[in-house]
């Protein structure tokens, strides 16, 4: 019986280093078992493939997923901060450093009605 072998890269990236593993596999090996096969989960021990996401190309996938040649495997890391909560935090800032208007949140601008002031009753 033939086996037929595709290759595979495997990809995990730290802030300071980038690891990418070029592999033949068997076309019936699944996400999990090339990473297993790698190595990688030995060169870094904090992966847990049970918190962090895999995906191929960008696009999430499940430990079981199928692959075809050419494939790239990338381990994500977990987020460090929730992204929406940057985002309203710098809009917070801009609002109080006068970048943001603080009605709207969009940038102040000059062609916008400014409150009237209030007449006062002069007799």
């Amino acid at each position: 019986m033939v086996v037929s072998l595709i290759q595979i890269e495997v990809v995990y990236a730290l802030p300071n280093k980038q690891t990418v593993l070029s592999l033949k596999v068997s076309a019936a090996d699944n996400v999990l078992q090339v990473i297993e096969q790698s190595g990688i989960l030995q060169q870094f021990p904090d992966i847990d493939l049970d918190c962090n996401m895999v995906g191929i190309f960008g696009r999430q996938v499940k430990l079981d997923h199928a692959l075809h040649d050419g494939d790239r495997i990338e381990i994500y890391r977990p987020l460090l901060a929730d992204p929406k909560e940057i985002r309203r935090r710098r809009a917070e800032q801009a609002k109080e450093e006068g970048r943001a208007d603080k009605v709207t949140g969009g940038r102040p601008s000059e062609n916008r009605a400014k409150p009237k002031p209030l007449k006062s009753d002069k007799s």
